[in-house]
């Protein structure tokens, strides 16, 4: 049923969304819709060329296409319109690409009217998933789902095609409200249907704005408004937000440790950090939903609540006259006097888009000295510090109390502090804190293995579904009693589809006959629903990773295989995959495919250093297991210039040239990695054996001693101790 249905009764509303960023969402790349100078332009960026030009009535590109030469591409569709518009061109399989070269809609006094590149300064390789070919700009896999109304992609995960279909190119009426068609049924049967008093089901309606509360109302809107993994494809409305989708955490690549937006996450996370999230405010407090414009504009929109009167619906709300320098501290007209500089830090996103952080947190320069995320003060005061920044509030507020924060905890472990592991226990279990912050803790817990058992424990008990999901997902390593055991809560039938599926990876491996007899046959269903919507959205490499990691996990190394190969297809550059697939494969005794999968990762020279030399040092270690010592030599000392961080590359590489003979060589190696790493455990063991080895016992009871001082806690360094001091005594 097409948005046209509903215009006949709801004018006002379908005239205020006919010029909204939903309207243009998506739209055929016709001349009432193109906005970009196809006139016959020339764009130039460094290596990246374009021509735009319109031929009997059609829009056309000449650019680099995927095989490395110029084509002519016809322009399909406009993606977007303000402050930037892309275009999409269609390509075989049922792919639609977009542009990475895009049209700046802004004036041309705002810098505006021109084409600009996405990636400035860059090039990508046809083989490259970035370039405007590959994967990430495929429109089916990455931008579908929330630029049309009710896509389904129909993926086929065999031949990675799509087959993809919409009710509407853009987001209609029904992308937010729902399936329409009884609704309209119901209007078409009634006389007149002025009753207001009906509710939304009586009138043929999925959802019922008027109903929702805050939460409601912003789960409606987070499907898009978020990043997150979808859990199948196609969806709607009505839907529960957990039952299609897995929102991301706090993770380091995504946000600062305070949790401020650091790459473009869409709004939700932020806003569910915020105490107006806490209090019940959502998204139409602020915006139009039809237009999605501000309610009003400048400070306005804040001092409808936060004013000498606060709204009822906000009990905690304190009353107050926030729009004085006595608040702000800055002068009345000043960009200081805006609400939004303090308490909604923006960052720009492709080039020419500002988005503002939806947090809505108030300053804290302390949390810039102790954990590095930025601050709106030094986001203006840019020529002056954060300790003066922090001096300036203090002189404001007579030292303030600081509440702590979850930053502390997220930066411990991101900075690999003593006491990461205590500070993310204690945010698990801190009802307090937001509970995205939490379901961060709960993920980043899985890296401390069985030691975390018991925090985690505390995740899978929390009220909140999110922590829920993430604490069932890093159980994944716990005993597997202790899954079975403490992961039967997870799959109960009330709980959400995204808690169901991180409970069912987590007990992958998992022998059936270990769960009660009445549970396995709905463990069973729950497994084959996963499986089927796994490969649905196996569209991405992410996607495929983490279903062939369960595959593994399940057993089926062959196809957890098939699919590591096939996500290396997607994205040659995806180390996580291509280094899952090469231990993998050495586990099941394919050193052959090991090897080459390894050989090619380490000389794609585009990838990163650090990742390029782990991926040496696992091949390094691959050619240990072949028998073939130099081959080995070689790749340590590879995997040495490339990631001297990793202790493991030295202390392996010494014990090599030990196997060898090359006790000297050997002693070089260990001698270097400890001058980087004095406290490594593996260097001082290695240097212990070495000298015990050849008789120098003096030089192992220092190295002995030292390897006490690093691991007070092991046993046989005591022990080692005393036997030397005895026998050289």
């Amino acid at each position: 049923m097409p948005a046209s249905t509903c215009e006949g009764c709801h004018r006002k509303a379908a005239k205020a969304w006919s010029d909204s960023d939903h309207a243009w969402a998506m739209r055929p790349a016709a001349e009432e819709w193109v906005l970009g100078a196809f006139e016959d332009t020339v764009f130039r960026d460094g290596e990246v060329s374009a021509r735009f030009f319109r031929q009997d009535g059609e829009y056309f590109v000449e650019t680099e296409g995927d095989e490395g030469t110029p084509e002519e591409f016809r322009i399909a569709y406009t993606f977007g319109y303000y402050p930037l518009q892309q275009y999409l061109v269609e390509f075989p399989g049922g792919r639609l690409q977009a542009l990475t070269i895009a049209w700046d809609t802004r004036k041309r006094e705002e810098g505006g009217q021109r084409w600009f590149s996405l990636y400035a300064g860059e090039r990508f390789a046809p083989d490259d998933a970035l370039h405007w070919t590959g994967r990430y700009q495929n429109w089916n896999a990455m931008c579908a789902d929330c630029h049309s109304t009710n896509l389904i992609m129909n993926y086929d995960s065999q031949t990675d095609t799509f087959a993809t279909t919409w009710q509407e190119q853009n987001i209609g009426c029904q992308g937010c409200h729902g399936p329409g068609r009884e609704h309209v049924e119901w209007a078409g049967n009634s006389q007149g249907h002025t009753n207001n008093k009906l509710s939304a089901g009586e009138m043929g309606l999925k959802l019922d704005f008027r109903a929702m509360n805050g939460e409601q109302v912003v789960e409606a809107c987070a499907y898009c408004h978020s990043r997150r993994q979808a859990l199948k494809d196609g969806h709607h409305a009505q839907e529960s937000y957990l039952d299609k989708a897995l929102p991301a955490t706090l993770r380091p690549d995504l946000y600062y440790p305070d949790g401020q937006i650091m790459g473009e996450v869409y709004v939700y996370g932020s806003f569910v950090q915020s105490k107006m999230a806490a209090a019940g405010v959502d998204c139409l407090d602020c915006h139009d939903p039809h237009t999605t414009e501000l309610l009003v504009e400048g400070n306005g929109l804040c001092l409808q609540c936060h004013n000498a009167s606060p709204p009822d619906r906000f009990p905690a709300l304190k009353a107050g006259n926030y729009a004085t320098a006595e608040h702000h501290h800055h002068p009345l007209d000043s960009q200081g006097a805006m609400c939004v500089s303090c308490h909604m830090a923006e960052k720009t996103y492709m080039v020419v888009d500002p988005r503002r952080d939806h947090s809505f947190r108030i300053p804290r320069p302390d949390l810039t000295l102790s954990t590095g995320s930025p601050n709106a003060c030094n986001d203006c005061h840019d020529d002056q510090t954060a300790e003066w920044a922090v001096n300036a509030i203090d002189g404001w507020f007579e030292s303030p109390w600081r509440p702590q924060h979850f930053a502390q905890a997220l930066s411990a472990f991101r900075q690999a502090e003593d006491d990461a592991f205590i500070r993310l226990a204690a945010l698990i279990r801190n009802p307090g804190a937001p509970p995205i912050a939490r379901a961060t803790a709960a993920e980043h817990l899985a890296g401390f293995g069985t030691q975390a058992g018991s925090a985690l424990r505390s995740g899978l008990l929390a009220t909140d579904p999110l922590v829920q999901a993430y604490a069932a997902n890093s159980a994944a390593m716990l005993p597997a009693g202790d899954r079975v055991d403490w992961l039967q809560r997870q799959l109960a039938p009330d709980q959400p589809k995204a808690v169901q599926d991180q409970a069912i990876r987590a007990l992958a491996g998992v022998d059936i006959l270990e769960f009660p007899e009445e549970s396995r046959a709905r463990i069973e269903s729950l497994k084959s629903d996963y499986e089927r919507r796994a490969q649905e959205m196996a569209t991405l490499p992410g996607t495929r990773l983490n279903f062939a990691a369960y595959l593994d996990r399940e057993g089926r190394h062959s196809e957890a295989i098939e699919h590591y190969q096939r996500a290396l297809r997607m994205d040659g550059a995806f180390t996580p995959a291509r280094v899952n697939l090469a231990i993998l494969a050495s586990e099941q005794g394919r050193t052959d495919l090991a090897t080459k999968v390894l050989v090619e990762g380490v000389d794609r020279k585009e990838s990163p250093a650090a990742d390029r030399g782990h991926m040496a040092y696992l091949l390094a270690l691959v050619y240990v297991e072949r028998g073939d010592l130099p081959e080995s030599l070689f790749r340590f000392e590879q995997a040495g210039l490339l990631s001297p961080d990793n202790p493991r590359v030295a202390y392996n590489h010494g014990l090599v040239l030990v196997r060898m003979g090359s006790l000297e060589t050997a002693e070089e190696v260990l001698l270097k990695g400890l001058e980087r790493h004095p406290t490594a455990p593996g260097l001082l063991n290695a240097m212990v054996f070495l000298t015990m080895q050849q008789g120098r016992l003096s030089e192992t009871l220092i190295w002995a001693r030292r390897l006490k001082a690093s691991s007070p806690e092991d046993p046989q360094a005591e022990r080692l101790i005393r036997d030397l001091e005895t026998r050289l005594n």
